[in-house]
């Protein structure tokens, strides 16, 4: 999301007419968990979210897995105007996080012969579709789950925002969402090998599953990776009916220290690329079965999903197959398989250190998409969780 889009859309977010509706998401519910005894990092970690919900970020959820056993934390507010504590039950959105569950559900579909990863995009996609996106005709299924297309991105598209910000509850189709980047600049040729991160990659994924299987990309996610894991914490709105218990989410628009609730803001989800609600709970046991336990793809197409690209060095990242190796910036034993969460009120981080198998996933309840005074609290917040993971 870029600022300049925020700050020329942010009194639009007032102004916008509104019609009468019921919110998907309510207040808060709260939920009930076991605290984790004698976890012996237990005040270090709790440390850590303690001292960023002081500087300002609504609401955290943590949790750890390290040789110790497995520790939950929380602090702060999954609902400031209701006093509804963030727990670790509490479910909030996992923003891109979506691209790794995609991600393991492409895989699956191609092993299963529905399509192969080098397909050519226009085999699967909607002529009109080829034509207007520029690059899709000379891009392939692994490039789109990788970002190696250079296909203009459809959230950073003004005209995209705006219609978000006077249809706050709008249900997008891909169709729709494709508009906003006919015509557009690819960002490189195809195949480069510094990847330009777009969402609209992910958003033709989808598309792509459902053209080959003749079935919704959501219930197949359901079918294939929800369900056998036993995710029951885990929607895919707006497939999905969400919990009560869903955390709001909030936004500094105005750069005032004033947190605006922004939580029924729908940039798009449900299509591929975001849209996936969970909490700390289910999101260790996806990226353990997916990178940890192999339970869900075979080897050889787990090789594949982390064959990475070279470093992104702005954003200390290498992409893989719908997932990244992270935290390039630290020593090789420091780095992580998984996937970062940005959105307009939401923030999550799901990881695997494979060389001290630790996992580490969060919840933040404050949009970090874009700039605003608290984004490098976040990003602060994420250096000291990663440094207390890594002791």
């Amino acid at each position: 999301m870029r600022y300049t889009t925020i700050l020329a859309l942010t009194a639009l977010l007032f102004l916008a007419p509104q019609a009468c509706q019921k919110d998907d998401v309510g207040h808060s519910a709260d939920c009930s968990f076991t605290p984790t005894p004698n976890h012996p990092r237990a005040a270090i970690y709790q440390a850590v979210l303690e001292a960023h919900i002081a500087k300002g970020l609504p609401g955290i959820s943590a949790l750890v897995r390290d040789e110790y056993g497995t520790w939950v934390g929380a602090a702060g507010m999954a609902d400031i105007s209701k006093k509804i504590p963030m727990k670790p039950c509490t479910v909030s959105k996992a923003c891109s996080i979506t691209k790794t569950f995609i991600g393991a559900l492409t895989l699956q579909l191609a092993e299963e012969g529905y399509f192969s990863l080098d397909d050519p995009i226009s085999k699967w996609v909607d002529a009109e579709v080829i034509e207007h996106v520029k690059n899709a005709r000379e891009s392939n299924v692994r490039m789109l789950l990788n970002h190696r297309t250079g296909i203009a991105d459809v959230i950073e598209d003004n005209g995209f925002y705006l219609a978000v910000l006077n249809q706050p509850d709008r249900k997008w189709t891909p169709e729709e969402l494709l508009q906003y980047v006919y015509d557009d600049e690819p960002e490189f040729a195809p195949a480069n090998l510094k990847p330009t991160y777009s969402n609209t990659n992910f958003l033709l994924l989808a598309m792509i599953i459902e053209k080959a299987t003749g079935k919704s990309h959501a219930q197949l996610l359901r079918e294939k990776v929800i369900s056998p894991l036993a995710l029951d914490n885990t929607a895919y709105y707006w497939h999905d009916p969400l919990p009560a218990n869903t955390a709001q989410g909030y936004f500094d628009l105005y750069n005032n220290n004033t947190l605006l609730n922004v939580t029924n803001y729908n940039t798009g989800s449900g299509n591929g690329y975001g849209g996936v609600y969970s909490n700390v709970y289910d999101l260790q046991v996806f990226i353990e079965a997916l990178v940890r336990e192999k339970r869900l793809l075979s080897e050889p197409m787990l090789t594949q999903m982390l064959s990475f690209t070279e470093e992104v060095e702005d954003v200390h990242r290498a992409n893989g197959l719908g997932i990244f190796r992270d935290f390039t910036e630290r020593p090789a034993n420091e780095q992580a398989y998984g996937h970062r969460g940005r959105d307009l009120g939401y923030t999550a981080d799901m990881y695997w250190f494979p060389t001290q198998d630790r996992t580490m996933v969060y919840f933040v309840n404050y949009g970090t998409d874009a700039k605003s005074n608290l984004k490098p609290v976040f990003t602060e917040f994420r250096n000291a969780m990663a440094d207390a993971v890594m002791w």
